[in-house]
């Protein structure tokens, strides 16, 4: 057995992609045998993320707690070494299978209440090979009686064939990046001219590191806005529809040879609580649905 279980392989012409049971993870995206998306290995256990949902919260919450409609709520502290939760409830449990097609696989999984989650919704996640490259579209339904917080966002690592990400060009549409204290944790948004995070004009990533949420994004005229990597003949880009308006960038740390994180985002850390990302925080009232579309494509 795969230690991300059953592998849902989907083929479009030049696109091919891989999604797992496991956290409906997109663990290989690829065109004309090149990888666009830098993923993992069928025998490997997933690590850093790669390709993972992130539900009903991402990124992190302040020592796991939050109030939400007078609730005092304790999350487990699933990044111990700095006290936070990170990344919601799903990402580590298998997805039960809805559909699986040549250019389509559709998963949905439950979350019922439990310690520091009020609620009980139902995600469903499409992943689909086309024109638009690998196209994910994210539903989440409450079924619950009540009222619940939620956030989104998905985790995958874009790759242009680089040894070391110091050669990537990169740019990204964002007008304001989120200062983070120690702890990864927000302190405030700031303008990105005349910083390192102003990567609104493409240029090489040089020896910058980020682990960065940026919002403020700029979209076209197709209500997109657009996340790009760039070396030699190679690219690969990232869009996302309305209703994600930040984005994370992750070069790593210590390392350079991880790739590039790109990560479409509802909100950013600690939405749940009060402070500059909490008007991103959505609330879906009792029997009502939220959906969100991005994609990916690469060459």
């Amino acid at each position: 057995m795969n230690p991300t279980g059953d592998q849902y392989e989907i083929v479009a012409g030049r696109r091919r992609a891989v999604v797992t049971e496991v956290g409906a993870t997109l663990r290989s995206y690829a065109v004309d045998g090149r990888d666009v998306v830098r993923g993992f290995a069928a025998d490997e256990v997933i690590h850093g993320g790669r390709g993972q949902q992130l539900l009903p919260w991402p990124n992190r919450i302040r020592d796991g707690r939050y109030t939400f409609e007078g609730a005092a709520q304790q999350l487990s502290l699933s990044e111990p070494d700095r006290h936070n939760a990170i990344h919601g409830l799903v990402r580590h449990v298998p997805w039960q299978l809805v559909a699986h097609g040549e250019d389509r696989v559709e998963q949905r999984v439950r979350v019922y209440p439990q310690s520091g989650w009020p609620g009980a919704i139902e995600a469903t996640v499409v992943h689909a090979v086309g024109e638009d490259g690998v196209v994910t579209t994210v539903t989440v339904s409450n079924l619950g009686s009540g009222a619940v917080p939620y956030g989104y966002a998905a985790h995958p690592y874009l790759t242009v064939g680089e040894d070391t990400v110091d050669d990537v060009v990169i740019s990204v549409p964002a007008e304001r990046y989120l200062d983070v204290d120690d702890r990864l944790l927000p302190v405030d948004l700031i303008l990105v001219e005349g910083r390192d995070e102003d990567l609104r004009t493409a240029a090489p990533l040089g020896a910058r590191r980020f682990d960065t949420a940026l919002s403020g994004l700029t979209r076209g005229a197709d209500g997109r806005w657009r996340a790009r990597l760039e070396r030699g003949d190679r690219w690969a880009e990232l869009w996302a529809g309305e209703g994600l308006d930040w984005i994370q960038v992750f070069t790593g740390n210590d390392r350079r040879d991880l790739s590039i994180a790109l990560e479409p985002m509802t909100c950013g850390p600690n939405a749940f609580n009060p402070g500059p990302t909490h008007d991103d925080m959505i609330i879906i009232p009792a029997g009502a649905s939220v959906t969100r579309e991005w994609g990916i494509d690469g060459g």
